[in-house]
């Protein structure tokens, strides 16, 4: 499918442009323009564009609006050091968010149509990627947008990517988080949308999350919905634990997320000869090894903060400290590891860059 490029008639300017690029922040500037593509069910897919960014009309009886079929990604562009701009693996996004069109009964995107509407707005908003350490947030969602009132999935949808530059997530290197458990509230269940990158998941996660800060926590981490006992995962990030024999282990997929930054440790952690366990990890446990020295290390992962070290947990039950409250080597080098694959700055194995320009 060919997209018509239609330019912003009123681009920001350079000079305004750089300002807003010195402390860009997180997902709070945009660049001049989206793609944008329409379905309905006579036509399939049509109308590819890139186009100014501008509001959308919203009629009050849009289907999303009432039923809430909505789904989203999350991938970045790196600026490499000779100039040009890396993706990393839009292939995998492209394959999750087609998963999550199929779970949410919506009209599947062809992955080659979600990657070119990346990659074209990502060629038109160049100039809108930092430099160093920054890169250019890219949020392709989907929404239904039939107008009516019914049970049942929507004959249109709305396609499209904005994108966001954004700054280093951690000003000073990345610094320890700590984490509430969360014994009030459970994010999937078996059957359920867990494994979908969908909004009322993030919806629901909120007043975890409010807990969690009313309690001096940054982040909120969720247990299984069946036995509220197992580790599943945070309220925006896949979790991993480093034991003393040099392992690691991670919740098993199903009712998580299938983090593609989480893939991606997996992958380096077993290339360099790391076993890694994909299996269920109890809170009890947790407390129990990182008192006892068993774990080493635990951190979060996905694509805004790459990987957070975890210091402490907290919970009703008390407190616990994770490596002294410090950030570990094993986090740390994973990190670096992938980040410079990412902005091009190491080999990369496994094919995972895409290059735009």
């Amino acid at each position: 499918m060919s997209f018509d490029i239609q330019p912003s008639s009123a681009p920001t300017s350079e000079a305004d442009r750089t300002a807003k690029l010195r402390d860009p922040g997180f997902g709070r500037v945009f660049t001049d323009h989206m793609s944008i593509v329409r379905y309905n069910q006579a036509k399939g897919w049509h109308d590819a564009r890139v186009e100014a960014r501008a509001n959308f009309p919203l009629d009050p009886a849009l289907a999303v609006l009432h039923y809430a079929q909505e789904i989203f990604e999350g991938l970045k562009a790196y600026k490499r050091e000779d100039g040009g701009v890396n993706l990393f693996r839009p292939d995998a996004n492209a394959r999750r968010f087609h998963n999550s069109a199929d779970r949410m009964a919506m009209a599947p995107v062809p992955e080659a149509i979600f990657t070119e509407a990346v990659e074209q707005l990502v060629r038109i908003d160049r100039a809108w990627i930092p430099g160093g350490e920054g890169s250019l947030y890219l949020r392709p969602f989907m929404i239904a947008s039939e107008v009516f009132l019914g049970v049942k999935p929507s004959a249109e949808y709305i396609f499209a990517v904005i994108a966001s530059p954004v700054g280093s997530y951690f000003k000073g290197g990345p610094a320890p988080v700590s984490i509430w458990v969360s014994e009030n509230y459970t994010r999937a269940a078996v059957g359920g949308t867990g494994a979908v990158k969908c909004g009322g998941n993030y919806a629901a996660s909120l007043r975890a999350q409010a807990e969690a800060i009313e309690h001096g926590c940054d982040q909120v981490v969720f247990l299984d919905a069946l036995e509220r006992k197992y580790v599943e995962e945070l309220g925006g990030m896949n979790v991993f634990f480093v034991f003393e024999d040099g392992s690691l282990s991670t919740p098993p997929l199903g009712t998580i997320l299938p983090g593609i930054t989480r893939d991606s440790i997996i992958a380096l952690a077993r290339d360099a000869g790391t076993v890694v366990r994909e299996e269920a990890y109890s809170i009890d446990q947790w407390r129990a090894d990182a008192k006892s020295g068993r774990l080493k290390e635990a951190f979060a992962c996905g694509t805004a903060a790459v990987i957070s070290p975890i210091g402490k947990v907290r919970s009703a039950s008390g407190d616990v400290l994770i490596n002294g409250g410090e950030a570990g080597p094993v986090a740390m080098g994973l990190r670096k590891q992938l980040v410079d694959i990412q902005y091009g700055r190491a080999p990369d194995p496994h094919n995972w860059i895409r290059k735009v320009l």
